[in-house]
């Protein structure tokens, strides 16, 4: 079975990058360009792990995150923060919002996907 992964993030040049590299280790790929646009996309389809930037028009990851972690779809799956931060304090909130883990731009297409396939069990 492909693990089913959703990347949110406003860059097209990210959203690009994470579909062929995802897509290139047998994962199917759903992109959406903002929170918005993500949270609705999670609650229409079966995602197996979410990618998602924090920072965002509309609605930003830590949105993201809590609307996942609140809602009444798929509550427990991984969520993985992507994005050019790294500071401590942005990492102690987004891990206490329920993000699974936070990977910092640029990212490596080897280590992405294999944390994924970890995080799957792909």
């Amino acid at each position: 079975m492909t693990a089913h992964i959703l990347a949110i993030d406003d860059s097209r040049t990210i959203r690009t990058l994470l579909t062929v590299a995802l897509e290139k280790a047998g994962f199917a790929v759903t992109t959406a360009e903002d929170g918005v646009e993500g949270v609705a996309k999670f609650q229409d389809a079966k995602v197996d792990l979410v990618i998602t930037d924090v920072n965002m028009p509309n609605k930003d990851g830590f949105g993201v995150i809590n609307d996942i972690r609140n809602g009444a779809v798929n509550r427990a799956v991984p969520v993985l923060v992507l994005t050019t931060e790294s500071g401590t304090a942005l990492k102690d909130r987004a891990r206490k919002a329920g993000a699974t883990g936070w990977i910092v731009k640029p990212f490596d297409d080897e280590a992405l996907v294999s944390v994924i396939k970890r995080l799957t069990g792909a």
